[in-house]
């Protein structure tokens, strides 16, 4: 396994943006005020949209998409997965454009061109057309992600970088969380198409907003003072020195380091996606209920995993440690996923409260994850290694959308879903555990 070396950092190092080796100061404070205020609710937003338009599809399912379009079990559960295909082959030279040009004009064309998708979603008259604009979702959608942990790497420190990539991903479970309730009651009112078209269009109009207020790195904005700016570049210069130097791409996406993280974040999606694309339909039938229903009670792992996400950030960045806030919250979250599939629709409300406990430790630890990529890997390959690592996790999120799906259609019940999904969380804590970083 990797032996990496994982640098101490220098005594007296303080909080956000406080160059290294200083002491906190007033200013110091107010400047990472400043940027978290500014730009944390934008990044959020922007990629709540994003996982908007890509998860709703499992609420279209619960709803009668199939029936409508004439779609067997086993060819929705495909279409529900296409989405990651796409994903999957532009997340690369996606993240490179990204780090090399810019992420401000990337991520202005995705959101234009992911809210055409999604839109577009409602107005499919055939299998054929849905496929192809699932896939299309997945293209444009697909350089966001690491997009965005580029943009956060130009802009915090390390001190920060698991508490802002937190806040980042915390647009996963918080957009689901209200989606699963708004999805319900616009399906009730006017169908699975209307619902498609309505949550599609927030991001075209957000995209102007993001083109107007956004700017890739520091020095291009006039709402920091020189010295901030000067400040902040030297902290995010003194951590690259301590990185082992890495040619080019070709050498980064070979490290035994970038493989074991690629494997991992694989396996973990397919516990991840397989619960979001198809938990509606396990609580559907499980409880037997109507959709308004389905979609509050759906809302209740987000809850969880919101508080849980918050939680662990902080506790990364106070103690500096990234690998032991991942597997072993991996590890609870399969624990949780086998014990419901144990107890089953009959104590269905036992079993929903571990489905809750699974979903959460599975969202928790995303924030130290991505932070420790860019403290092992330097910069001028940094956006290209999370860019193969997330298109790894959009693999093993087409397997999990997919085979999940394809289980519950072909049994009837999500027994085999759930044991499916633990293996794969299970084999992703196993790993992680074995990653060796270095103090």
């Amino acid at each position: 396994m990797s032996h990496l070396q994982e640098h101490p950092q220098p005594r007296g190092a303080g909080r956000c943006a406080e160059p290294v080796g200083s002491r906190p100061s007033a200013r110091a404070e107010g400047f990472a005020r400043r940027r978290w205020l500014y730009l944390m609710p934008l990044i959020f937003i922007t990629y709540s949209l994003a996982y908007l338009d890509r998860a709703n599809y499992g609420f279209a399912s619960a709803a009668g998409i199939e029936q409508d379009l004439g779609i067997s079990k086993g060819t929705s559960s495909l279409i529900g997965a296409l989405f990651f295909l796409g994903y999957f082959f532009f997340q690369v030279p996606g993240a490179i454009y990204a780090q090399r040009y810019s992420v401000r004009k990337l991520v202005f064309y995705s959101l234009i061109l992911w809210g055409v998708c999604a839109m577009l979603t409602g107005l499919v008259a055939n299998i054929p057309m849905l496929m192809v604009i699932r896939v299309s979702l997945g293209i444009v959608e697909a350089a966001v992600m690491p997009a965005m942990l580029i943009l956060i790497s130009n802009w915090f420190t390390r001190q920060e970088r698991s508490r802002a990539n937190t806040f980042l991903l915390l647009g996963n479970p918080v957009t689901v969380l209200w989606m699963s309730v708004v999805s319900g009651y616009l399906i009730h009112a006017w169908g699975w198409r209307a619902m498609f078209v309505i949550e599609g269009a927030p991001a075209l109009l957000w995209a102007f907003v993001w083109w107007r207020l956004v700017r890739d790195k520091p020095e291009q904005v006039a709402w920091l003072g020189q010295g901030e700016k000067q400040r902040l570049a030297a902290t995010l210069a003194e951590e690259q020195k301590g990185i082992q130097a890495v040619r080019n791409y070709r050498q980064a996406f070979a490290s035994p380091l970038v493989l074991q993280l690629c494997c991992v974040h694989a396996l973990w999606s397919i516990g991840v996606y397989g619960f979001i694309m198809w938990l509606p339909t396990i609580i559907k039938q499980a409880a037997a209920a109507d959709i308004v229903t389905v979609g509050w009670l759906s809302a209740v792992p987000y809850v969880a995993a919101v508080g849980l996400m918050l939680l662990v950030a902080w506790a990364s960045d106070k103690y500096q440690q990234r690998q032991h806030f991942v597997w072993p919250l991996l590890a609870v979250g399969a624990l949780a996923f086998f014990c419901s599939y144990l107890l089953g629709s009959s104590h269905f409300w036992l079993s929903f409260a571990l489905l809750s406990l699974a979903g959460a430790t599975l969202y928790a630890p995303y924030g130290p994850f991505f932070a420790l990529i860019p403290e092992l890997l330097p910069a001028n390959v940094f956006g290209g290694a999370i860019g193969l690592i997330n298109a790894c996790g959009a693999l093993g999120a087409f397997a999990g959308s997919w085979v999940v799906g394809y289980l519950i259609g072909l049994t009837g019940n999500p027994g085999a879903a759930y044991v499916f999904m633990t293996l794969g969380v299970l084999s992703a804590a196993l790993l992680m555990a074995l990653v060796k970083v270095r103090r």
